[in-house]
């Protein structure tokens, strides 16, 4: 057949010939390449056993070697070098490091001892009018002695712990400083007092204690006796039992000033994602003191219809005078509130393929020394520390060989919730209290961090004793997936690219319905970027029409409420030491003229130009970011210039969503979280003010343990030693999409740390993993230079399956502690 058919119009004889050869060779192929894949088969079942009996066994994928067939010739390819941790030794002990298992415990058995006078009862077991360990955990060292050691010039300063112990008898808490330890003849323990703001904690001001018996004894007490009500008005019943299908979740704060403790309880529906599922019913409880006998119901509320007892909402239920709320859909089997794919869309295309990850071809490039809990990467250092408080902290933070920051610490978490129900109008929770720490959980790996990413242990030690989880920190180094600075240009060396790499330390805690992902994250310049994002589930409301300007409706009777999220951070600069001070520098409009002004456009004209600002004192440093991002805040060393005379500093520039509180004026927070009422404040440094808040602010806002405002007594900012309190956080205007459960790339808030001045020129200039173009003469190739860094050509090594620990629990012995059941894991939040 003649080739010029494919360029003529063909005739159906031809078409026809055409298809007639094709059916033929297509025939031919098929029995050729059956007769082939027969004899292929064959050979393979005959001689792969004989050269594994002669060879030896062969794992071309798991050896060192891996064949690559993709063309004539290829080279073997190696399997990628190892991503395993790469070890260092501290110059110096971590001492900011938690108490260990057995620190904890000695201490824990010291206190017990009849010669302490503190007559405790097992926490596990302690009822309220019981006295009884809540918390167990280092206390930091004085900064001074702290830096004497980093200095090379005294030796590590004294341990100390500090114990917080519930005294039911004499209803009162009293947190004590304990050391030194290591245990000896030469401990003592007094109460510590010097960082608190009023002289006792009243008990009254206590989180949830760890024996929630009684509280539990209250609920089923009150709702048990109407569960015909609440099956007729909800479908389900509460009566303290396992299988109840109404569960309770209490509000804050519960006390003004600690002289009463009362809460609000609502109900909710006992199914998966539950906090999706409220239903129309509040319950106001006084609960005072140490007796739970004298605990009693106060009020009712009912699609706003208030009853001062359970008989009075009987009555009017009985009667037919209660106006009904609509009831909860009891038969939807979506499952809407879960993770289930189910009725959810269609699959996505491409969708069953593992999506691109993470793989350092090289092997990592950072080191950690796991034991001191030290991390280095590309001229940074820093040591972690961990408490059950706030959770994960970063101390000594070093860039090229000298400290910019002493101490960077999470402070608190506030959520503020509106609406025109007791649950939602009520709510200020102050996640202090419940202990992010104690809240960390196991990260996923591959999910919540890369696989490749080195995972660090956390340890806590709270009322019933120790607790581990064993990936509670990941460390990853990843791409920016752009260039940290780049230019194309056509003189010599104008024009390349620096890649954007970045190293994260991560941590995730869960409290309660949320999911708070904590990440500090180290750039090559010198720069540092706080992030916190928030997922989990919403603390749903019960929707009509009249919660419409506090939310959205989300489902048939769901709601997600308006509300804040105020992260309040401590950032300890120290700038070329630690005398240091705060500058303004904002823009502001200018009209001018100059003698070259051109008469076509005027005498004058208008530009923006810098006013720089010493804040001199405390008085003045409650702070607000300028409006329209019109400039900046910097702690400078006014001591110590770069080459250019000016003085070294870092700025703080606020990225995204860096909020302050919007409810300025509100009893509910009248004192206690000061802190959240400004974009940022500035205080001088002492020891005696380590922190913004504390565990028991959450139900004190009237007289608060520690009321930050106390901090700015008028002190000079002028070269001294300085600490900047910051906040990140989000008005969460919740949408459908926040269902079931919300998004970490809306719910987010960050802010950037970085070098103003404190160098002479951009420094990761000095980075290798970095590229130089200088053009040709024409015709010839572009001339390339990187630095010699050559990604490996090499195979990633086989992903280990999925696997999840959970938490490793210890008694207050330091024993092992038997594994909790769900339930149980479910009441603790573990």
């Amino acid at each position: 057949m003649s080739q010029d058919h494919r360029y003529q119009p063909l005739t159906k004889e031809v078409e026809a010939e055409i298809h007639e050869e094709e059916v033929t060779a297509t025939k031919a192929k098929k029995k050729y390449f059956e007769t082939k894949t027969i004899f292929a088969l064959l050979c393979g079942v005959l001689l792969v056993p004989t050269a594994t009996w002669i060879f030896g066994p062969t794992n071309l994928i798991e050896g060192e070697l891996v064949q690559s067939f993709g063309s004539e010739g290829s080279e073997p390819v190696s399997l990628c070098e190892t991503t395993d941790l790469l070890s260092i030794q501290a110059p110096r002990k971590n001492i900011w490091k938690n108490l260990s298992i057995k620190e904890a415990t000695d201490i824990r058995e010291w206190l017990w001892q009849p010669e302490r006078g503190l007559n405790l009862t097992r926490s596990a077991i302690a009822a309220d009018n019981d006295n009884a360990i809540f918390l167990i955990e280092a206390y930091v060292p004085p900064k001074a002695a702290a830096l004497a050691y980093l200095n090379g010039s005294a030796e590590p300063p004294l341990k100390y712990a500090h114990a917080v112990v519930h005294h039911g008898n004499t209803e009162q808490i009293v947190d004590y400083l304990i050391g030194p330890v290591p245990l000896s003849s030469k401990t003592s323990m007094r109460p510590l007092t010097e960082i608190y703001h009023r002289p006792e904690i009243p008990y009254n001001a206590h989180g949830f204690n760890p024996n929630s018996t009684t509280m539990g004894l209250l609920l089923s007490s009150t709702f048990g006796p109407m569960s015909d009500i609440t099956m007729d008005l909800f479908g389900g019943i509460s009566k303290g039992h396992a299988n109840d299908t109404l569960i309770g979740s209490a509000t804050a704060p519960m006390s003004y000033d600690g002289s009463w403790r009362k809460a609000w309880v609502g109900l909710k529906l006992n199914v998966p994602g539950h906090y999706l599922f409220p239903v129309d019913l509040y319950a106001y409880f006084d609960l005072s003191g140490t007796d739970p006998s004298q605990w009693k119901l106060l009020k009712l509320v009912y699609n706003g219809q208030v009853f001062a007892s359970e008989a009075e909402f009987r009555q009017a239920w009985s009667e037919g005078k209660l106006k009904k709320s609509k009831k909860p859909l009891l038969n939807d089997t979506s499952e809407w509130a879960t993770r289930t794919r189910k009725n959810k869309g269609g699959r996505r295309d491409l969708d069953d393929r593992a999506g691109p990850r993470s793989v350092s071809f090289d092997g990592l490039r950072f080191r950690v020394d796991q034991e001191e809990q030290y991390l280095t990467w590309m001229d940074w250092s820093l040591y972690l520390g961990f408490e059950r408080d706030m959770g994960l902290n970063f101390w000594d933070i070093n860039f090229k060989g000298e400290r910019i920051i002493y101490e960077i610490s999470p402070q608190e978490a506030m959520a503020q919730y509106s609406g025109t129900d007791p649950h939602q109008a009520t709510t200020v929770f102050l996640d202090r209290a419940f202990g992010m720490g104690a809240s960390v959980k196991e990260l996923m790996v591959g999910y919540d961090c890369p696989a490749e990413a080195v995972y660090l242990p956390a340890t806590v030690h709270t009322a019933t004793g120790s607790s581990t989880r064993l990936n509670a920190i990941c460390i990853f180094e990843k791409d920016s997936t752009k260039p940290l600075s780049r230019h194309t240009g056509w003189l010599k060396d104008e024009m390349g690219a620096i890649k954007g790499y970045e190293l994260t330390v991560r941590s995730i805690s869960t409290v309660g319905n949320y999911d708070y992902l904590f990440d500090l994250t180290l750039q090559l310049d010198g720069t540092l970027e706080l992030r916190v994002s928030a997922s989990g589930y919403l603390q749903g409301g019960v929707w009509d029409p009249s919660q419409a300007p506090y939310g959205h409706q989300i489902r048939d009777t769901s709601m997600g409420s308006l509300h804040d999220h105020v992260i309040n951070y401590k950032v300890d600069f120290d700038i070329a030491g630690t005398r240091n001070s705060l500058m303004s520098a904002m823009l502001e409009m200018e009209e001018t003229t100059a003698p070259w002004v051109d008469e076509d456009w005027g005498e004058t004209f208008k530009q923006q130009r810098v006013v720089r600002k010493m804040i001199k004192s405390e008085n003045d440093s409650k702070l607000e970011y300028a409006k329209n991002m019109e400039g900046m805040y910097i702690v400078t060393n006014e001591d110590e210039h770069n080459s250019w005379g000016n003085a070294r500093g870092y700025a703080i520039h606020p990225g995204a969503s860096t909020i302050h509180l919007t409810n300025l004026d509100c009893k509910r927070t009248e004192n206690n979280v000061n802190w959240a009422k400004h974009s940022l404040a500035v205080t001088r440094r002492h020891d005696n003010e380590p922190y913004s808040s504390s565990m028991w602010n959450i139900h004190l806002p009237g007289k608060p343990t520690v009321d930050f405002y106390k901090f700015f007594d008028g002190e000079s900012l002028e070269q001294e030693d300085l600490v900047v309190w910051l906040n990140l956080g989000t008005h969460h205007l919740p949408r459908a999409e926040d269902s079931p459960q919300t998004l970490t790339n809306v719910a987010t808030s960050s802010v950037l740390l970085t070098p103003y001045n404190f160098h002479d020129y951009d420094v990761s200039m000095d980075a290798l993993n970095a590229i130089i173009l200088n053009a040709p003469e024409p015709g010839k190739p572009w001339n390339v230079d990187e630095n010699g860094v050559k990604p490996s050509y090499c195979v990633p090594r086989k992903l280990p399956d999925f696997s999840y620990t959970g938490l490793l629990q210890f008694e207050e012995d330091g024993s092992p502690a038997t594994p909790a059941e769900i339930i149980e894991q479910r009441k603790i939040g573990t």
